[in-house]
């Protein structure tokens, strides 16, 4: 018998079919597609809600409303310093500069520099487009007592940070994506909470900034899936697992075991931070930055599910 024949040794009888080969790139491509349009409906969506409407002008005030006083959105809390203190130290060119090659350094070594270059240039696609909508987006004077005409839409901050934090799930192996993700939304809300409180930017500015991020990450990542394939010229392949029932349910379990995880962790640091915020924030500022950040757990939890079965590594065989 030849070795790899789908047939027993001095038996006749055939064994089990031969699994069927899928390209990864193919199946995911289309969805990523698809969750990229989702994100510019919500990014459109929100804009238009937001800064065109007089509910929503009405709310974003309500949740960030103006000082009596000089008439800024900075919130009088004792948070306000220590805001400054982050946006200049993640505005710095330097710093922006530092965490890109961190990027392009661990695709380097996973062998994934194409997905680190995409992911650069998903971060800079990020700060050109977020500078280009807030340019271009006018802000009509609605007469909401709490708004300025001054567009502010959407926050290239908060852009550039998410952006950031999922151009290293194109360059990090599947499997270490998930662990990254709620120390990766602690950082960007904290920028969030920072552009809020020191009143550079509004609550809905801050979402739009999280959603520009997700649909340039969905449509770099389904252009990287379709593309990756081996050195060799071939596709790159995925063959399903067979078809024990346990090794689905097994799983399933992980998956609900990590779930369960992440949950008490999360819970955790609510415990831990929320009572500090409450005790330094004004109410409408502690729930727009609470609401970015459950949106922002939301969005980059979605984009990692998504990519769940995708690694965008290029391979040598």
């Amino acid at each position: 018998m030849s070795i790899g024949s789908s047939y027993s040794v001095g038996r006749a009888t055939p064994g089990p079919p031969p699994l069927p080969v899928t390209r990864a790139g193919a199946s995911s491509s289309p969805r990523l597609l698809g969750a990229a349009v989702c994100a510019l409906f919500g990014l459109v969506l929100t804009g238009a809600f937001f800064v065109r409407t007089y509910p929503g002008q009405w709310l974003d005030g309500l949740l960030l409303p103006r000082a009596e006083r000089g008439g800024g959105y900075a919130q009088q809390s004792s948070l306000l310093d220590p805001a400054r203190s982050v946006l200049a130290a993640f505005g710095s060119t330097t710093t922006l500069a530092g965490l890109l090659g961190v990027v392009l350094l661990v695709g380097l070594l996973g062998r994934r520099m194409v997905a680190g270059l995409a992911g650069v240039g998903m971060v800079l696609c990020a700060v050109l487009v977020a500078g280009a909508t807030k340019s271009a987006l006018l802000r009509p004077d609605l007469q909401v007592g709490s708004s300025t005409t001054h567009n502010s839409f959407p926050s290239g901050h908060v852009a550039v940070a998410t952006a950031l934090l999922l151009a290293f799930m194109l360059v990090l192996p599947a499997r270490a994506r998930r662990w990254l993700a709620l120390p990766g939304v602690a950082g960007v809300t904290v920028i969030a909470g920072a552009t809020m409180v020191a009143g550079w930017h509004r609550f809905s500015d801050a979402l739009g900034g999280v959603l520009l991020a997700v649909a340039l990450f969905c449509l770099a990542a389904a252009l990287l899936a379709g593309w990756s394939r081996p050195a060799g010229g071939r596709p790159t392949t995925v063959r399903p697992a067979s078809g024990a029932a346990g090794t689905t349910g097994g799983a399933v379990w992980l998956g609900l075991t990590e779930a369960v995880a992440g949950l008490l962790g999360l819970g955790c640091v609510v415990l831990v931070v929320v009572p500090g915020l409450r005790a330094a924030l004004p109410s409408g500022a502690l729930v727009a930055v609470l609401a970015v950040a459950g949106l922002t757990a939301v969005a980059v939890g979605s984009v990692v599910y998504l990519v769940r079965s995708v690694d965008f590594a290029r391979r040598a065989d």
